[in-house]
């Protein structure tokens, strides 16, 4: 029982901080923005196939810095000659034509690298266990995606509390006419972040490209469970999907490991179901099986009882 909970909590947490990386840089552009970036897995999914390429080439630790780099320049260039045409008219031209980008980059995915996965494999040094508790191995590279993960956080907190330009991006949001007249490019600055957002999806998609499967569906795998988590821990708010993350990967970690059905773990808690109550289909579905749809009754809840979220000041 020790086994499967240390288990669990472990692997909970890595898939959690995997979840913030990705749900971080769409937290960031919409705090300082105000634009919900559907094309935000597609960026991740960009990160992904450009570090396969470039790890074929040079090797893992060249594709870790210039992936991200070039995800972030192909945000700039969006942001710069697409995104800020459409930003005066409201929130709808922007979510459609991210909607839009989201597909063109799909297209251009199949197109480049083909309709099937790609063969990015777990780096040589990454590969093997990191230690061993209760006779089960912990792999070096979810540890290594965990170190990546909580060094991103540290230093986007660092840049955004500690340092002039995150002053100046903070003020841009809130008061752009007087960061303007202080003489800074207030679309210069909101470019940047939009790149910089971009970015730190890039990231996310070397690291989980070989963690799981690169393929042209794998930004739709994971595209609704970013907008849970940025939803879950409250709009624009960082912490708050820093929360949110590592309590979605950590509860559907949990759910996963638990091979009881769903009425039995309703019976263990005092409430008295029968198969009649609820139909033998619903009597015999195991919670393990219940585990992809955990994170979005966690939204609906959420929304329901808190719709600011868990750490959220903003609505929208």
């Amino acid at each position: 029982m020790l086994e499967l909970l240390t288990s669990s909590l472990l692997n909970g947490i890595s898939f959690g901080l995997l979840l913030f990386m990705l749900s971080a840089g769409l937290t960031l552009i919409f705090s300082m923005m105000g634009v919900l970036n559907f094309a935000h897995a597609s960026f991740y999914m960009l990160g992904a196939y450009f570090a396969y390429t470039i790890t074929s080439v040079a090797g893992f630790l060249p594709a870790l810095i210039l992936a991200p780099l070039i995800v972030g320049l192909l945000g700039v260039l969006f942001e710069r000659f697409c995104l800020r045409r459409v930003h005066a008219f409201g929130h709808v031209p922007e979510l459609l034509i991210t909607f839009g980008l989201s597909y063109i980059i799909l297209e251009l995915t199949q197109l480049i690298w083909g309709r099937s996965s790609v063969d990015y494999r777990v780096p040589e040094f990454l590969t093997g266990s990191l230690f061993t508790y209760f006779g089960t191995e912990f792999p070096k590279h979810r540890g290594f995606m965990m170190l990546v993960a909580l060094v991103m956080l540290t230093l986007l907190w660092l840049l955004l509390k500690k340092t002039r330009i995150g002053l100046v991006i903070q003020a841009a949001l809130t008061h752009p006419e007087t960061v303007e007249t202080l003489g800074h490019n207030v679309p210069r600055v909101f470019m940047m972040v939009f790149g910089g957002g971009a970015a730190l999806a890039g990231l996310a998609g070397v690291i989980g490209g070989y963690a799981s499967v690169t393929e042209p569906g794998m930004a739709n795998s994971v595209g609704p469970i970013i907008f849970v988590v940025v939803v879950v821990g409250g709009m624009g708010s960082l912490a708050g999907a820093f929360v949110a993350s590592l309590l979605i990967g950590v509860v559907q970690t949990f759910a996963v490991a638990i091979d009881a059905s769903l009425m039995s773990v309703l019976a263990s808690v005092g409430l008295t179901v029968t198969p009649e109550t609820f139909g033998y289909a619903l009597w015999k579905l195991k919670v393990s099986q219940c585990a992809p749809i955990l994170p979005f009754l966690l939204l609906v809840l959420i929304l329901i009882f808190k719709p600011k979220g868990l750490m959220g000041s903003r609505e929208g």
